[in-house]
């Protein structure tokens, strides 16, 4: 948040992901890019639809994730544990029907590493939240299982980093 960098970003924020000679902003942007890039949107426009919708859904809670962790966390954060389970029962239904083990058909997208990345930090909050949703907890399993997200998440440098930049978790 300090020096020159904010500048030199189109929305005066970070994140700033490098491709060659495309440049991009935005989180969402970014990680429809690398969806693309990596065969990670799907395999027709259904698909890739059905990906957007349920990135959109993740963005909702992550949304209400960060305005609890930035703005409410002394004052709302059991209020947001106990409604959490109204946000996860709708991915819980979603995986629940699809037996890939994945949000949208039978191979990984870029809207399941963005769920994990979310469900990840909802365990830290509250280790607890994914008890009575078996889909949701078999699948960060699973994923955490993948050779190298296993290897990230066992790094040093993972555990080394901050869940938020408050320090709040």
């Amino acid at each position: 948040m300090k020096g020159d960098l904010k500048k030199t970003c189109v929305f005066g924020q970070l994140p700033k992901f490098e491709d060659g000679d495309l440049i991009l902003f935005q989180s969402n942007a970014i990680l429809r890019h690398l969806g693309r890039k990596h065969g990670a949107y799907g395999k027709c426009d259904k698909e890739a639809s059905l990906i957007d919708m349920m990135a959109d859904g993740v963005e909702d809670l992550r949304l209400k994730y960060i305005k609890l962790i930035y703005q409410e966390y002394e004052t709302g954060k059991e209020a947001y544990i106990k409604d959490l389970p109204n946000h996860l029962c709708k991915f819980e239904a979603v995986l629940s029907k699809n037996k890939s083990g994945f949000l949208v058909g039978d191979s990984i997208s870029f809207a399941d590493y963005n769920l994990f990345d979310l469900l990840l930090n909802h365990k830290v909050l509250c280790p607890t939240c994914l008890d009575t949703f078996p889909a949701l907890k078999s699948f960060v399993d699973v994923l955490s299982a993948r050779p190298k997200i296993k290897a990230f998440l066992d790094s040093d440098d993972y555990k080394k980093l901050p869940i938020n930049g408050n320090g709040k978790q």
